[in-house]
């Protein structure tokens, strides 16, 4: 019993004994654990990574380390034809909420994940599939611009809460549309009041895509206080290093008949 209680004993002195000297350890022992990475480049000073779920998909967003990373391709472009490219005013329609990217990534982390809001990528789909900023959806502004009467347009309202029914406007609030007169729209043919909140975004303070699908929405009656817009879009994003996601290409269209 002593001898096997003197073994063990000079077994632990051993170990601590290539601690404290740097010797190297046994060649049997563990390889020590590997370091994260270091992350220079971060958010801000408190969040160098941001995560957060969307039905049941991870997403990280971080920043590129390079430092010397620029931005390539047609976002690295500072001049584009005017019109229809010119720059848009900071407020895409009265009542609307502008924002940036942090509180782009507060909406979904406290929205989107929670499955009270959607970030809609307003870009037609050729853009959306080269790359969007992640947990987004593509719902095109061409579908928010159509005839009411469009089954594309109705779907999609269901898609973000609303409901076929009617919605009275009497103070000019949460409503802001106006008809042909320039007079204020007082009932609308849907039902807002489960409709999601919504952060709809194009490519760039030069790009109307966005907000034309905030103009859209707002003549169908959606209410103001639920929408959000990021002016600065994908440039800005890019800009900043930002991650991407490259959405899967959508399906080939199947041939007449066939499941």
């Amino acid at each position: 019993m002593n001898v096997l209680r003197f073994s063990v004993v000079s077994g632990l002195l051993l170990v601590m004994f290539h601690v404290a000297t740097g010797m190297a350890a046994p060649k049997d022992a563990a390889p020590p654990a590997k370091l994260a990475p270091k992350h220079d480049v971060n958010i801000t000073e408190f969040l160098p990574t941001m995560i957060f779920t969307v039905h049941g998909k991870p997403y990280v967003i971080n920043r590129i380390q390079d430092e010397e990373n620029e931005i390539k391709g047609g976002f690295a472009k500072t001049s584009r034809k005017c019109p229809p490219f010119c720059i848009h005013p900071m407020e895409a329609a009265p009542g609307v909420t502008t924002v940036g990217e942090l509180e782009l990534m507060e909406f979904l982390k406290n929205k989107v994940e929670k499955g009270t809001g959607m970030l809609i990528d307003a870009r037609v789909e050729s853009f959306y599939v080269k790359g969007t900023i992640p947990g987004s959806i593509n719902i095109p502004f061409t579908v928010f611009t159509s005839d009411e009467r469009d089954p594309k347009l109705q779907a999609a309202l269901r898609t973000l809460g609303a409901r076929p029914g009617e919605t009275s406007n009497w103070t000019d609030t949460s409503h802001r549309a106006t008809d042909d007169f320039n007079q204020h729209v007082r009932k609308f043919h849907w039902d807002f009041s489960s409709a999601k909140e919504l952060l709809l975004f194009c490519n760039g303070p030069w790009c109307d895509q966005s907000p034309r699908a905030i103009k859209g929405l707002v003549k169908l009656g959606y209410p103001v206080n639920k929408m959000y817009y990021y002016r600065g879009g994908m440039q800005d994003w890019l800009l900043l290093g930002l991650s991407v996601d490259v959405p899967p290409p959508p399906a080939a269209a199947k041939p007449a008949g066939e499941k």
